[in-house]
């Protein structure tokens, strides 16, 4: 996974435009209430964690536990896992040549299938053709996990690297409480796991959203005339490391 700068504001050295600043946030900004189910996300983290850790297992190996072969770029398990009810998936992978992690998630919303339709990002040069109708999906977030099954990092994609339907940072971010896996397949705990998640790093998402937006706007000025969508280039727009621990420190003592 190449990562683009999480701090930017100065031109690549190879001539491709400047990444725009990109701050974890602050926890102090977070609202009282909002503060309190965040602090719940994490207890649950820590309690799927618990039940794990106690029979020697972890959230990725859950993940693959009878899956054969962990073939680099194939979706774990196969054909994701999907909430019918919440209209909410994901699944795990690894890319060749990614540094600093063992693979990550990817977590989306079918938004083909929600009752009110969202309109896409109006793009009219598109060289792709965008999933739409019923087949419409957003990504949300990535999760990079370490090789003991941990996560690492938060990080944004291009359109391309998900083959999604692109959605304005503000229209992901109203679809991000819509996320929950709220079954046992391929594992229970870690199902709760990947919910608690998108909860307990909320405004690390909604950073990680609108900085997207701001990069592709940025690439998209230095090249008018190209499908930025596209462009492979262009892959992470933005990373944000992770510790669990760290932010339930920071937003106890907030």
């Amino acid at each position: 996974m190449q990562e683009s700068s999480s701090t930017g504001g100065s031109e690549s050295r190879h001539g491709l435009p400047p990444s725009p600043p990109l701050l974890p946030p602050d926890p102090r900004a977070v609202d009282g209430r909002v503060r309190a189910d965040m602090l719940d996300a994490g207890y649950e983290i820590r309690e799927c964690y618990r039940v794990l850790e106690k029979a020697g297992l972890n959230v990725v190996g859950e993940v693959l536990r009878g899956q054969g072969e962990f073939i680099e770029m194939e979706h774990y398990p196969t054909d994701d896992v999907l909430d019918r009810d919440t209209h909410s998936q994901y699944y795990y992978h690894a890319h060749r040549g990614a540094r600093d992690e063992h693979g990550h998630f990817h977590t989306f919303i079918r938004t083909g299938e929600l009752p009110e339709r969202i309109p896409p990002f109006d793009y009219p040069q598109a060289s792709e053709s965008w999933p739409h109708e019923g087949d419409a999906v957003a990504h949300l977030v990535g999760i990079a996990m370490d090789d003991w099954g941990y996560p690492t990092g938060l990080f944004a994609t291009n359109r391309w690297v998900t083959g999604e339907t692109w959605y304005p940072a503000e229209s992901v971010i109203d679809l991000l409480p819509c996320f929950a896996i709220d079954h046992a397949y391929p594992s229970w705990p870690v199902n709760r796991w990947i919910t608690a998640m998108l909860r307990l790093f909320r405004p690390h998402i909604q950073a990680l959203l609108r900085h997207r937006d701001e990069t592709v706007a940025a690439w998209q000025a230095a090249a008018p005339g190209q499908d930025v969508f596209e462009d492979r280039r262009l892959e992470i727009t933005g990373y944000i490391p992770i510790s669990v621990d760290a932010w339930l420190a920071q937003l106890a003592e907030s």
